[in-house]
């Protein structure tokens, strides 16, 4: 999370935004290679395959933002003990999944920019008219297409990436990016993304992600300590203890 990547990042977004703004056709010409006109169908839609890869995908989302709950529920539980992660850890991981996949793209973008997806389109067997990424007023009412929500989701594995230690670090990055990609492939095979949609889930994902772990981590200003985050909860997890002794009237738990 430097500012190489930062740099990176933005290059891709002017030069994509840029390029499928001038020719907005290329994301229809993209979308059609998955397309099949003898059937009107695409090629992954209602596939087998397609709903289990979809299906792990969000396992493996799952188990990589489990230990930030666990954490915080084993603080409460066990106040006087060190967190399963350590502190920043867990605001980082939480904040970034609740903001990025959670609210930012499935919740302000997917219900507020009308972006019709590939499937629901006229040259794609649909019945509505294609919008460029960079226009909002397309037909679709909500849960559109504009940002991709699961690869949303799978970019966001880039927060934890930048927790590994730093040897591994460009490994965990470049398995992120993967995944991202890979689940983008497979949405966009399905029908419900364009190109665009991909490419500007993961630039949105890891411009939050840059941000949120600045803030945290690297800015004197705002960097946070685990135990700034540790002695809340763990003040918390003592009263809580302290409610149950009450109730259940017993000197220790």
């Amino acid at each position: 999370m430097n500012r190489t990547g930062l740099a990176v990042a933005l290059a891709i977004a002017v030069v994509v935004g840029g390029v499928f703004a001038l020719y907005p056709q290329w994301d229809l010409n993209i979308a059609a290679l998955f397309y099949d006109p003898a059937t009107h169908r695409f090629r992954a839609w209602g596939t087998i395959w397609m709903d289990h890869a979809r299906d792990a995908g969000s396992l493996l989302i799952t188990l990589l933002a489990a230990p930030a709950f666990l954490a915080i529920l084993g603080k409460l539980v066990m106040p006087r003990r060190r967190m399963l992660i350590p502190g920043r850890a867990v605001v980082f991981l939480i904040i970034t999944l609740a903001l990025g996949p959670g609210l930012l793209a499935n919740k302000i973008l997917k219900d507020h920019w009308a972006r019709m997806r590939p499937e629901d389109i006229m040259q794609l067997g649909g019945t509505r008219a294609f919008t460029p990424w960079w226009d909002p007023r397309g037909p679709c009412q909500e849960n559109c297409s504009f940002i991709a929500g699961e690869p949303s989701g799978a970019f966001w594995t880039l927060a934890p990436a930048a927790l590994v230690p730093p040897q591994w670090r460009p490994l965990a990055y470049g398995g992120a990016l993967l995944f991202g990609a890979g689940m983008g492939a497979l949405r966009m095979a399905g029908g419900a993304h364009f190109f665009t949609d991909v490419v500007f889930a993961g630039i949105f994902m890891f411009l939050l992600i840059w941000i949120f772990h600045g803030l945290i981590y690297r800015w004197r200003l705002t960097r946070l300590s685990d135990e700034t985050i540790e002695r809340p909860l763990q003040r918390s997890g003592e009263m809580l203890a302290a409610l149950l002794r009450r109730l259940t009237g017993r000197k220790s738990l």
